[in-house]
């Protein structure tokens, strides 16, 4: 018989003072700060920031998604001019079930549609334009993509949300649109009545807007009042063009919101932030309590915030108002934000999605993921794969509780968030014994954060192994929820210990569970003279669940197989000991793990740059020499010097080559120097260039991924030169971490 183990729980008390302070402290989504308030008094506002019941909806969606589709879907392009003839929206089909089907395989509870890009384009009947999917041949202009979605998502029990662009280039660059039109703001009344088109929905509204505010809150009415219940209002911040000084009335943007959409949050407002990167970065302590300057219920405008340090200690003490503003963590499937093709559009893998599950919903933020539909109306099966894989993972290792049986403070393993446990600041910890030894490597705390706000500052996690306490795991906050995830760790008593908070902080829940390790991902890498290394994917994020490097993964029973031919890998495949030669082609690798298949890893290698040299650049910057653009690397990078005239680098190839496509890869160091359009030259000498084809690239700033431009016909040329011709955030040098030539 196993003799029950003594459970500690050690709460010290406070000084009188402290509680008096507190107590006339009320828990609220905003806490203003007085003048003349100590930073101990900050800090105990901070603790009692809470979400709205809105917010903390949105919290427990944990997953949700985002659908991008539109005219970019069929031209290709990331975003579009707005003058697109409607009629290249050329869809057949629409399968919004088999969508709705894959994300709930997935374990989403939420999708967002771009019912409008920046484009202007729309993808619902709307009364008050014709640039959208009524004026395209889809069922003969009758077609409407978020009834046809809003039907799947109440038959799959999916909540909906509706991303509607501010910026809308059809809108500027149409000669009667209305963005900056520069008409007055008069009294208008919304919704604006169209014969022949009433609404059901009778609720009236009027502001004093322009143009484009009547215009966009008549759009806003009818997707909030005849597609719901809309659960996110998501508005980009991204503007590829302004015109007119054209401002944007979110005051009463949000008016109409709350009123036709009460349970709804808005993203990009004062509800739901972003994260501050498009491609599933998370920041290491994630604060959902933000300082502003001013009260930001009453402001009509915000920015990003980016910064690495936000909501911490030092922050707060400059601010006005204390304010809870969820973040949102959000990236593509694809490489892009719309689908292009099946066959040079890189798909993310199980690997990456899983673990961008665990940091950002570990991490206290929700994770959405954009699933592009492809041209057919689909999901494609790559990413429906995908989709279903992750889901398995996330129901495999978090459906089951190795602490259900354990024995504790009943209110830390309840599995109710509204029960909880106050601790010490500085020095509380919570004693869990199971009944026998449990193998674990995840483990999972949440504060009652609807009550008691955010505030554990630091935390760690200990196992009780050889009659001594050792740490297993630690980290900073903890929020809505906190993932930990370490090595493989048997035992039958836990500790939680807190470090630091900022007031006593009551944690909720507490939960343990396993993940099974599979066969890592892979990473291909060629250098200048041509050899191909294979190894496990290094994160940017300091975890790899196989260990640090390729060679000690061979040694703990992981095999890796590759082809040269395009072919996929099998077990019976080529093994992979060292370094190969390989000049142009394509390259596929697998690892093995215990006779189970981990994900396919490729890569498709240009021109060998072994013979490659610099003709000449428009400048150099210190440390960023031309040369670095074509070294193989891409943490190095060549970048230009400031000047009024176009960047540009030549580069001879060494030999003629017949050319049919090159890849820009962008310096994701800092947002400077992004090439958004340029130009392609070659020349017989390198003296005398003539313009090969042009190039358009789009949204690198948030997305600095690599983007590849196959030319019109292929080329013959030993010297070439690519001369940026625009540049994006209005940069005044040019960065390039690579360059690959491709030959047909």
């Amino acid at each position: 018989m196993i003799k029950p183990i003594l459970i500690a729980v050690v709460c010290l008390g406070f000084s009188i003072q402290t509680q008096a302070q507190t107590k006339a402290i009320k828990p609220a989504s905003t806490i203003a700060i007085n003048e003349g308030d100590s930073k101990e008094l900050i800090i105990e506002k901070a603790a009692h920031v809470v979400p709205t019941p809105n917010q903390l909806a949105a919290l427990k969606n944990e997953f949700i998604a985002f659908i991008h589709f539109g005219p970019n879907t069929f031209t290709r392009m990331e975003w579009g001019n707005g003058m697109e003839d409607p009629k290249v929206f050329d869809l057949n089909e629409l399968h919004t079930d088999q969508w709705c089907e894959a994300m709930k395989a997935a374990g989403m509870k939420m999708v967002i549609i771009t019912a409008k890009h920046h484009d202007g384009f729309v993808l619902w009947q709307s009364r008050y334009t014709s640039h959208g999917i009524m004026s395209s041949g889809f069922l003969q202009g009758k077609g409407d993509i978020l009834k046809n979605l809003s039907a799947s998502c109440k038959k799959y029990g999916l909540k909906l949300g509706v991303y509607l662009s501010p910026a809308d280039l059809f809108q500027i660059e149409s000669p009667t649109g209305l963005y900056g039109n520069l008409s007055k703001t008069t009294k208008r009344s919304i919704p604006r009545d169209v014969p022949g088109r009433p609404f059901q929905n009778k609720t009236k509204f009027e502001f004093e807007v322009d143009d484009y505010n009547e215009y966009f809150l008549n759009q806003l009415f009818e997707l909030l009042t005849e597609y719901g219940p809309i659960h996110e209002v998501w508005f980009d911040g991204a503007h590829p063009k302004r015109k007119g000084n054209q401002q944007y009335n979110y005051l009463a943007w949000k008016k109409l919101i709350h009123t036709l959409a009460p349970q709804a949050v808005v993203f990009g407002k004062e509800d739901v932030r972003w994260c501050g990167n498009e491609a599933g970065g998370t920041r290491d302590t994630e604060w959902n309590i933000i300082p502003y300057k001013e009260n930001p219920n009453q402001m009509n405008s915000f920015d990003d915030l980016t910064a690495k340090s936000l909501g911490s200690r030092d922050d707060l003490y400059k601010g006005k108002f204390l304010h809870y503003q969820e973040a949102e963590t959000n990236t593509s499937i694809r490489e892009g934000w719309f689908y292009r093709d099946d066959t040079h559009q890189k798909v993310r893998s199980v690997d990456d999605v899983f673990d961008i599950y665990e940091r950002s919903v570990g991490g206290n933020s929700t994770f959405l993921l954009n699933i592009p539909p492809n041209r057919d109306g689909k999901f494609s099966p790559e990413d429906v794969g995908v989709l279903t894989e992750a889901g398995k993972r996330i129901t495999e290792t978090y459906g089951k509780n190795l602490f259900d049986k354990a024995t504790g403070p009943k209110e830390v393993l309840d599995g109710n968030n509204a029960t909880y446990r106050l601790l010490n600041p500085t020095q509380g910890e919570i004693i869990l014994s199971t009944p026998t030894p449990v193998t674990i490597n995840r483990f999972l705390l949440q504060e009652a954060i609807a009550t008691h706000s955010e505030r554990v500052e630091k935390h760690a996690v200990d196992a009780w192994i050889d009659n001594n306490w050792k740490e297993i795991a630690a980290a900073t906050n903890i929020g809505y929820k906190r993932i930990l995830r370490f090595p493989d760790v048997t035992a039958s008593k836990f500790r939680v210990r807190i470090l630091a908070s900022r007031l006593s902080p009551a944690i909720a829940t507490i939960k343990a569970h396993y993940y099974r390790t599979r066969p890592p991902q892979l990473q291909l890498v060629r250098d200048v003279a041509g050899r191909v290394s294979i190894e496990p994917l290094q994160t940017d994020f300091g975890w790899n669940p196989n260990g640090e490097n390729a060679s000690k993964n061979l040694n703990q029973g992981i095999a890796i197989v590759y082809t040269t031919d395009g072919s996929t890998p099998t077990a019976s495949s080529p093994a992979y000991t060292g370094p190969f030669d390989m000049g142009k082609g394509e390259v596929k690798a697998m690892a093995l793990l215990n006779q189970e298949k981990g994900p396919v890893a490729s890569a498709t290698f240009g021109i060998v740059k072994k013979n490659w040299k610099l003709l000449n650049v428009d400048g150099e910057a210190n440390k960023h020499q031309g040369t670095l653009a074509f070294d193989s690397n891409t943490r190095t990078y060549w970048q230009s010097t400031e000047t009024q005239a176009e960047h540009f680098i030549a580069i001879d190839l060494g030999q003629e080559h017949t050319l049919k496509a090159f890849t820009y890869t962008p310096q994701k160091q800092k947002p400077e120097g992004m090439m958004a359009k340029g130009k392609i030259q070659s020349s017989q000498d390198g003296k005398n260039w003539q313009d090969v084809d042009s190039f358009t690239f789009g949204n690198l700033v948030n997305d600095p991924t690599p983007r590849s431009h196959s030319f019109k016909s292929p080329v013959k040329a030993r010297y070439v030169r690519i001369v940026a011709t625009s540049l994006e955030a209005n940069s005044k040098t040019l960065a390039i971490a690579e360059l690959d030539f491709f030959e047909p």
